[in-house]
């Protein structure tokens, strides 16, 4: 009984960390590229010629929302 116990830990153990971050889930953050003048959502906080333009959120449609307001992002 004991190591039915045992591997059932153990294989939560290791199945855990896969659904913490399922496809689809936040944070977003709307980075906007310097040089092309563009705006996207990404899954990660914006770096290098990637400027910060909110986040995080919560879902991709409250990014895109966000996103859709922005003076420098229209167009």
């Amino acid at each position: 009984m004991r190591k039915y116990i045992v591997t059932a830990v153990l294989i939560g153990a290791f199945v855990a960390p896969a659904f913490a971050q399922m496809p689809g889930a936040g944070p977003y953050y709307v980075g906007l590229d310097t040089a092309t003048k563009t705006c996207s959502v990404m899954h990660s906080q914006p770096t290098g010629s990637m400027k910060s333009m909110g986040g995080p959120y919560k879902t991709e449609a409250e990014a895109k929302k966000a996103m859709a307001g922005m003076k420098d992002c229209a167009g």
